[in-house]
């Protein structure tokens, strides 16, 4: 009888710990989302981030000049749908709502919990956070999961842990050096910041931090190590370049590496080079890094639609699955007022790498396998030489309606018709 004593003083804490554990996780899991899906990115969303873009780009400020930009509430619950995309994967993304007033904001957020199939309901994440203005930055008036209350100091923590662990460094203090303040209006948010001279490279060094760096480099490195003699007309086709690329992702990540982070760095070194950007925007020390010179990608005899592939799959591949669909309408709209003319094909080379992008991410491993079997270029991007292009914007209109359109919607159907036929981007 002296062993049940014993015995429970072992077990009642562990006990007490489980039945805590379960009514937490009571409270904060639910069976309806507090937030229904949000509106998908379109084109004008894009011509608005271009313009704001251009407008704020730190490397024509200033140091030290005060400047400020309006945010509406629609472009901030955007900004936290990408945002939400890049953390948790593309295709499990939470859908947001901001409501701003004066002096008070309130986000709220919704992701249904993966992976419960077997329940006869749906599981639900609901966070509903308030902010009150301050001086600076807003501060967290509360926060809850679902029913369940978390403070605060739990909250930045989980943040943080959760930044980190997707290759984000929340670093608050860079927010607090460059914004001044945030006023809280009605529908919109006025940011009032000032670049420092450093804090371009802060900002770049949180968001890319140097476990992150190092990866790139490695990729850089090889591409530049296994690029082939270009051909008479100094191009190379992309699917010559892709299985060596995806190897070294796959023997990384055999070596323990996270195969869906080795898969997006060989994107983004692919994307730069194809698109001629510099590293070194997004990474400091990358200007000093080698390069393979007068090496242009193709696919099937282009040069532009290795640009539309892997641009989109980047972007796909970062969590921007619409976001990649509408950069590409956008472009083909810009086009048709007076560029090159809209065109269905790089459409179709825009949709084909946003479905790779996803799927070098979402099912890392079978990618990898596929493409260091060896691809070819119609296991990239189907054939879509008889779709229409160069049509200027009045013809457009004219045959297609304009975006959205049931004969613009119609095009875009068979163009994902072939994309499913292909056997890699199903």
């Amino acid at each position: 009888m002296r062993a049940l004593p014993k015995l429970l003083v072992i077990t009642l804490p562990l006990v007490a710990v489980i039945a805590a554990m379960l009514f937490a996780a009571a409270l904060a899991l639910q069976t309806a989302p507090l937030v229904s899906a949000t509106g998908e990115v379109a084109a004008a969303d894009i011509q608005r981030a271009m313009q704001m873009l251009r407008s704020h780009d730190p490397r024509r400020d200033r140091p030290g000049v005060p400047r400020s930009v309006v945010i509406t509430q629609r472009e901030l619950e955007l900004l936290l749908n990408q945002g939400g995309r890049r953390l948790l994967a593309a295709r499990a993304a939470p859908a947001t709502r901001v409501l701003l007033q004066p002096y008070h904001a309130e986000l709220q957020a919704s992701l249904r919990v993966p992976g419960l199939g077997f329940l006869p309901f749906a599981v639900w994440i609901n966070l509903d956070a308030h902010l009150r203005e301050a001086e600076g930055l807003p501060e967290l008036e509360s926060l809850h999961v679902g029913r369940l209350p978390v403070p605060g100091w739990l909250a930045e923590a989980l943040a943080r842990r959760i930044g980190a662990r997707h290759g984000v460094v929340i670093d608050s203090q860079v927010a607090r050096d460059l914004v001044h303040q945030v006023s809280l209006t009605n529908g919109a948010v006025t940011v009032r910041y000032a670049w420092q001279a450093d804090l371009q490279y802060r900002v770049l060094a949180a968001l890319v931090p140097p476990a992150e760096q190092a990866r790139l480099k490695v990729y850089a490195d090889h591409l530049n190590a296994i690029a082939p003699p270009p051909g008479p007309d100094g191009t190379v086709s992309l699917a010559e370049l892709m299985p060596p690329m995806f190897l070294l992702a796959q023997q990384r990540a055999a070596a323990g590496a996270d195969a869906a982070e080795e898969n997006r760095a060989a994107l983004v070194v692919l994307a730069f080079h194809a698109s001629g950007s510099r590293l070194s925007s997004i990474v400091p020390g990358a200007k000093d890094w080698p390069r393979p010179h007068g090496l242009r990608l193709t696919l099937h005899g282009r040069d532009d639609y290795p640009q539309h592939f892997l641009i989109s799959a980047l972007l796909a591949a970062e969590g921007g699955g619409p976001l990649a669909n509408a950069v590409g309408i956008y472009k083909e709209v810009m086009d048709s007022r007076g560029g090159s003319g809209f065109s269905f094909n790089d459409i179709a080379a825009d949709r084909a790498g946003t479905r790779f992008g996803e799927l070098a991410v979402s099912d890392p491993a079978r990618m990898q396998l596929a493409l260091n079997a060896g691809v070819g270029e119609y296991e990239l991007m189907p054939d879509v030489s008889d779709l229409p292009e160069f049509l200027a914007e009045p013809e457009f209109l004219r045959r297609y309606g304009g975006v959205g359109a049931a004969a613009y919607r119609s095009m875009l159907a068979d163009i994902e018709t072939r994309i499913d036929n292909t056997q890699l981007l199903r």
